[in-house]
């Protein structure tokens, strides 16, 4: 089979990563959801994520980046092609008030050694579930903070696997949007700037936000995070709670009883189930208020 063929080329130049072959998703991804991968690739360094990148290209394959799987819904017939996950791409340095972070680093992670140096403007971050490379994409923000607030330049992969380094204005980041996702780039690393802060408040801030995150979302339950990007002038968790959305759903999926915007795998979900919920949540808010909400997660691969 093709998926055997991608394996015999790939494995010599994949030798400090893994090659699966028929691996399930769903226990890469924040949802537990997801189907299997033809051909799973884990590289070790960046290297070996430059030959997966030009050999995909090369032979016209596609190519899935799954980040930390945790702003992603994998249809329960998985995905065809090669899945590039950067999970050993985690190294993380801090000099100064500068920290460098590869794309597999957990932002979460990040957020907690930057303040454990006693640097400040990271700490918005120490609640987001995703990696640096998702971050970039998306340029991921909670509670007043974003990653342009912090960030001067990224290295990136373009499809054909030429290296990139990209500064601020050429990151084009915007809300949950930048030149990464519109272009299908593949991020190596990224690079901050922080400020010395105090201690004290940086401490006193991190433990706010947790609070506040771990009152109001439903960590006790899968989910791929945050559903809907913000509707202009609205809240998306407000118009589904308006619409009596909450505690339904499809199959083992559900609207979240403590936070609307979230839908939660509560009971054995699957990709369907969860599908079939966002798509029940959408065509209610435009029924009720007009408004057409646009998608924050991304849904890839194939129905069952």
């Amino acid at each position: 089979m093709v998926k055997h063929h991608w394996f015999d080329e790939l494995k010599s130049e994949i030798t400090q990563g893994v090659l699966l072959i028929d691996e399930p998703l769903c226990k890469y991804t924040m949802t537990k959801l997801g189907g299997c991968a033809d051909l799973l690739v884990i590289p070790g360094n960046e290297k070996e994520t430059e030959a997966t990148v030009r050999y995909a290209h090369t032979n016209n394959i596609p190519l899935l980046l799954l980040g930390n799987g945790s702003n992603m819904v994998v249809r329960d017939g998985g995905v065809r092609g090669i899945v590039l996950h950067l999970a050993k791409l985690d190294g993380i340095k801090i000099e100064g008030t500068a920290v460098h972070a590869e794309a597999g680093a957990l932002i979460i992670d990040v957020s907690k050694r930057a303040a454990a140096e006693t640097l400040t403007g990271l700490e918005f971050a120490c609640g987001i579930p995703g990696s640096i490379g998702g971050a970039m994409a998306m340029n991921a923000g909670a509670y007043g903070g974003e990653i342009q607030d912090i960030i001067v330049q990224a290295t990136v992969l373009t499809k054909s696997g030429e290296r990139l380094i990209l500064n601020k204005e050429e990151l084009e980041l915007g809300y949950r949007k930048s030149i990464i996702a519109k272009e299908g780039y593949y991020v190596l690393s990224a690079d901050f700037r922080l400020a010395e802060g105090d201690q004290a408040a940086i401490d006193a801030k991190v433990a706010d936000l947790t609070f506040q995150r771990e009152s109001k979302q439903p960590l006790e339950y899968p989910s791929a995070g945050s559903v809907f990007k913000r509707p202009p002038g609205h809240f998306a968790g407000k118009l589904i709670q308006d619409c009596g959305l909450q505690g339904k759903g499809h199959g083992g999926a559900e609207v979240s009883l403590k936070h609307a915007g979230f839908i939660i795998n509560k009971d054995n979900a699957t990709a369907s189930d969860y599908v079939q919920t966002i798509d029940m949540v959408k065509a209610e808010v435009k029924k009720q208020f007009g408004i057409e909400l646009e998608l924050e997660v991304k849904i890839v691969g194939e129905e069952a």
